[in-house]
């Protein structure tokens, strides 16, 4: 008998057959909303200056 896999999205859609909505797992929703929010603190500083690996050893072994 074949592997039956089951697919996580489910899909709600209109009478016509489009797809209008999605329900997913919620531990894919909170990893989905974990991403968004790295991708906004990423995007906030990335005007911010940066310092290299080895500096930062540096500092760490000095302080």
């Amino acid at each position: 008998m074949g592997e039956i896999t089951h697919n996580p999205l489910q899909y709600i859609i209109t009478e016509s057959g489009t797809k209008i909505s999605v329900v997913l797992p919620i531990e894919e929703y909170e990893k989905m909303v974990e991403d968004i929010h790295d991708l906004a603190v990423l995007a906030e500083r990335k005007e911010e200056n940066s310092i290299s690996l080895s500096d930062m050893k540096h500092l760490l072994n000095h302080s």
